[in-house]
């Protein structure tokens, strides 16, 4: 039953994703931005990394997309909620996990869809890259996605107004993703930043997805990577379950 009610969930937000395909490719824009307009800058350059510029560019950009475009997921099902959709999907006897497994696999979908084409942008630019690696960056996306849309949508039910549910995504994911090495590696960081930043799980995503850009499928990196993307996803999506669980409640 949890896979039939996941699927018809799915299924429903898929649709609407279908019918605006010009959401679809907004999303890749900003990074795409950052491939043709900074990328070039990094040429050459000394990044303290493995592989060229853009096998340490790239895969920053991935999870950049991820990360943000996951993380304002729950503007959605606050525009659901303010609309009475939510207290009619709460009334069926759908399971609480599958209302957010089909959306969070709809975004991850949607968000691997957006990374193929900025990995076809990167190739055309001069990204080498084994298709190992390429695929292994497209599962961490698809992980992390799936994580931060989970704590999204759970933040979303929690507050009542878009005007509080911005600001406190953006005080979250800025220092995120300055502190992962995104765009940068740490490396070139300071010690005590670097430092820093292992307290960011990010960090240990962005160095997977950057080995795996260079073939390297069996370092620590890769391990410490694949640990926290599924430690990070199971955790978030039980809070996810938990406070869909809590908000209906009064209905079951």
């Amino acid at each position: 039953m949890l896979l039939h009610d996941t699927a018809l969930v799915f299924g429903r937000y898929a649709r609407q994703t279908l019918r605006s395909r010009f959401q679809l490719l907004f999303g890749v824009l900003m990074p795409l931005l950052h491939l043709l307009f900074f990328g070039p800058l990094l040429t050459g350059l000394p990044l303290g990394a493995t592989g060229d510029s853009w096998q340490v560019l790239v895969p920053g950009l991935l999870l950049q997309l991820g990360l943000f475009g996951a993380s304002f997921a729950g503007f959605a099902i606050i525009i659901e909620n303010q609309t009475g959709v939510v207290e009619r999907l709460r009334v069926t006897p759908v399971s609480r996990l599958a209302l957010l497994l089909g959306r969070v696999l709809r975004d991850a979908a949607v968000f691997v869809v957006q990374a193929v084409l900025l990995v076809l942008a990167a190739l055309v630019m001069g990204l080498r890259a084994p298709l190992g690696g390429i695929l292994v960056g497209f599962a961490f996306v698809a992980a992390l996605t799936v994580a931060l849309a989970s704590l999204s949508y759970a933040l979303a039910l929690k507050v009542s107004k878009p005007q509080e549910f911005g600001p406190i995504v953006n005080a979250v994911s800025m220092p995120s993703m300055l502190l992962s090495g995104l765009l940068l590696p740490m490396a070139l960081a300071p010690a005590w930043l670097d430092a820093l930043s292992h307290l960011m799980p990010f960090r240990y995503l962005v160095d997977a997805v950057r080995a795996g850009y260079v073939g390297d499928y069996t370092g620590t990196a890769m391990l410490y990577g694949v640990l926290v993307a599924l430690a990070f996803a199971a955790a978030a999506l039980t809070v996810g379950t938990g406070v869909f669980r809590k908000a209906g409640s009064s209905l079951r």
